[in-house]
């Protein structure tokens, strides 16, 4: 991957649409905390991750700092605990993406987004194909990560246009009162925000793919970086324009804002949105799941896990094994969290949703 692929790539990591309804649900006030967030976490994680990958440029990134500077168990340890986190990340991922799609989508798909069997179906889907497409060869595998990218940034645009349609029609829907409020109930809702701003030191396990990391990887990075904090900026700021933040739902906030606007901007535009959602859903799978692959290979390589990690398919060139056993994990979790359970249960369990603290 050359500056272009790892910028898009690093965006795919680091920025998430699914942060956005539960930002602009709290108020105009996230976007002072997007600021913060950006200065005080996203900024000290790039240079971090920039240093890091010029110091030990290679495959494994956190296991492979980590093991350099500390010795194997203590690599070991930072392996397991990213891995198993990324792991049970996905299923809340997707299950955020696709019941929005279905209901953005219109009436004639929004009852699908209530349906178990449709959810894990659509859901396993979106885990194989954003999984796959990285499996058989990064020539491949990185435009499911150049589109998300790309979709980010046209959903960025679209909102923005509904934004400015419906503000020029009949105003703005919620006083844009920047100061966050300053509370007990909202400090874990903070952290959520800055969690928000991570995700580049999923690029930094790609070091052994990228041409020349060194001077790529953190150029990649700041724009990457600089690019999210725009992203969620705009969007939260574009979503409390067309609705107030007690109408924005944390799990349908984009459903419902597309629906505020369509009459203004056409029927069209719910279905985009959707469609854009979508993209950049299985775009984040594919980034944050392909990085986080190449940790049981590297650990594979060092014997600390058993060989068939560290196996490299002689066609594809990937360790495919490695994101065989990921896309496993995460496809059964998936199935599991849904038995008996509501899908708004297993995404808050998980996610540690924050809509009920800003209030």
């Amino acid at each position: 991957m050359g500056l272009r692929d790892v910028t898009l790539f690093a965006i795919t990591c680091i920025t998430s649409t699914r942060w956005v309804p539960g930002a602009a649900h709290a108020g105009a006030g996230s976007i002072t905390l997007w600021m913060l967030a950006a200065v005080f976490f996203a900024v000290p994680l790039a240079i971090a991750v920039g240093t890091l990958i010029v110091k030990y440029p290679g495959v494994g990134g956190l296991y492979l700092w980590t093991r350099k500077d500390f010795g194997p168990w203590h690599g070991f340890l930072c392996f397991w605990t990213y891995w198993i986190g990324i792991a049970s990340l996905l299923p809340p991922v997707v299950l955020f993406y696709v019941p929005v799609t279905f209901r953005a989508l219109g009436p004639r798909t929004a009852w699908l987004a209530d349906s178990q069997f449709w959810l894990v179906a659509a859901g396993l889907a979106a885990i194989w194909i954003a999984l796959g497409s990285n499996m058989i060869g990064m020539s491949v595998g990185k435009w499911t990560e150049n589109s998300g990218a790309i979709a980010t940034w046209l959903l960025a645009v679209l909102l923005a246009m509904g934004a400015a349609v419906m503000a020029a029609r009949r105003g703005v829907a919620t006083p844009m009162n920047l100061m966050p409020r300053w509370n007990w109930g909202t400090v874990n809702f903070w952290a959520g925000i800055a969690y928000a701003m991570s995700g580049l030191e999923a690029a930094g396990l790609m070091g052994a793919e990228i041409r020349d990391p060194e001077r790529n990887l953190p150029r990649g990075g700041w724009i990457a970086s600089g690019f999210a904090l725009v992203f969620y900026m705009v969007t939260t700021a574009s979503l409390l324009v067309i609705l107030p933040p007690q109408k924005i739902s944390e799990m349908t906030g984009y459903a419902q804002t597309a629906e505020a606007a369509a009459p203004a901007m056409g029927a069209w535009f719910a279905p985009a949105v959707a469609i854009l959602l979508l993209v950049t859903g299985i775009g984040a799978i594919g980034g944050v799941g392909t990085g986080t692959s190449r940790l049981p290979f590297a650990v594979g390589v060092d014997r600390l896990l058993p060989e068939a990690f560290a196996r490299i398919h002689p066609r594809w060139g990937t360790p495919h094994l490695s994101i065989l056993a990921l896309g496993l994990v995460a496809s059964l979790l998936l199935v599991v969290f849904q038995i008996g359970d509501e899908m708004r249960a297993a995404y808050q369990e998980l996610v540690r949703s924050e809509e009920h603290t800003s209030e």
